[in-house]
């Protein structure tokens, strides 16, 4: 089995540790074996969103793969940073995504294929999961996608952990 980590390297994709930012709010939180992860947005490394408006009015189909992408990056870096390495994923499990859709604008999941993309590109077979494409007609400060995550874990002792 190929290494996640391996592969993020591969696809030139760093992964700093995320800043935290506000009180009331955790990136990830751990239940068993199960990691939920909050909504993310489109964001560089540095927490400045990528991308603003809505699929269908300011925002194309590509650029929405583009965001949805790029969200799935931050997602990682949440994963990372609360497991250690993503070589501790288990799986994706889950995946809902929030498009910020103009009136008319039906094409959800075509957008969200940047972000499933990304995940059977790091993990593989691993990385396949369970999706569900939301069109909204807005999200917090006009980004165009968000997403929120649920991840199986691995036991750090797993021989087939890599």
């Amino acid at each position: 089995m190929s290494s996640a980590e391996a592969r993020v390297a591969a696809l030139g994709i760093e992964l700093p540790t995320k800043v935290r930012r506000g009180a009331g709010l955790v990136p990830t939180r751990r239940h068993g074996d199960l990691l939920f992860v909050s909504g993310h947005g489109p964001e560089d490394n540095d927490g400045n969103l990528l991308f603003r408006g809505q699929l269908g009015a300011e925002v194309t189909i590509e650029q929405g793969y583009e965001a949805a992408r790029a969200t799935g990056i931050q997602l990682l870096r949440s994963v990372r940073d609360a497991l250690g390495s993503l070589d501790r994923v288990d799986y994706i499990v889950k995946a809902l995504g929030f498009v910020n859709s103009a009136p008319g604008f039906f094409e959800q999941p075509a957008v969200m294929h940047g972000f499933s993309d990304l995940m059977t590109e790091v993990f593989g077979e691993r990385g396949r999961h369970a999706r569900s494409a939301i069109g909204t007609s807005s999200l917090p400060l006009n980004q165009p996608v968000e997403i929120e995550l649920i991840v199986a874990v691995r036991d750090p002792a797993d021989p087939d952990a890599t």
